[in-house]
């Protein structure tokens, strides 16, 4: 139960204020507890970040894949793939995954990341393999890439409306992945 507090608070601290934001006075003082208490749960920073990329990026990722699943044509899925990511920017999960890959983070926390990441993308790649791509893995990262692109023009608060920006993803990435 603490320690889902502990997380719980990680998340809000990380969407807020970043990864700057994530310490342990802050945690304490989050969920009322001893600071030396957060200590018995989290021996550091890193592995608050680590328990959150555990717990949050699957979650985040089969709503990607159950989004991908509800359609049938590989141009389909790349639009689910797109769409299901960038609805998710406003979560609280997504918001905190997004401030802890900016943030400075050790190698393990880093290699962690990467992984979820790296699961990510192998969702998308046999869509991709589908519409003839000669190197479906490759297309699949810079897909991601497009993704990515956006979430981050969303997350800045940028000029643009957030459903302009998702409409102009899709758009870049069928277009993108429809033409190998």
């Amino acid at each position: 139960m603490q320690r889902g507090a502990l997380l719980d608070a990680a998340r809000t601290l990380l969407s807020e204020g970043g990864t700057e934001a994530l310490t342990f006075p802050a945690l304490a003082e989050r969920t009322g507890l001893a600071r030396s208490s957060v200590y018995e749960y989290f021996r550091s920073r890193a592995a608050v970040v680590e328990e959150l990329c555990a717990v949050d990026f699957p979650v985040w990722a089969a709503e990607v894949a159950a989004a991908m699943e509800r359609v049938e044509r590989p141009e389909e899925k790349v639009e689910a793939y797109v769409r299901r990511q960038l609805a998710l920017v406003g979560d609280r999960r997504h918001r905190a995954v997004v401030a802890i890959s900016a943030g400075e983070l050790d190698a393990g926390a880093r290699e962690k990341i990467r992984a979820a990441h790296g699961g990510l993308i192998a969702m998308i790649v046999e869509a991709l393999a589908a519409l003839g791509h000669e190197q479906p893995r490759l297309a699949a990262m810079l897909l991601q890439g497009v993704v990515d692109a956006a979430v981050r023009r969303i997350e800045l608060g940028a000029a643009e409306d957030p459903t302009d920006i998702t409409e102009a993803a899709v758009t870049m990435a069928l277009r993108g992945v429809t033409h190998p």
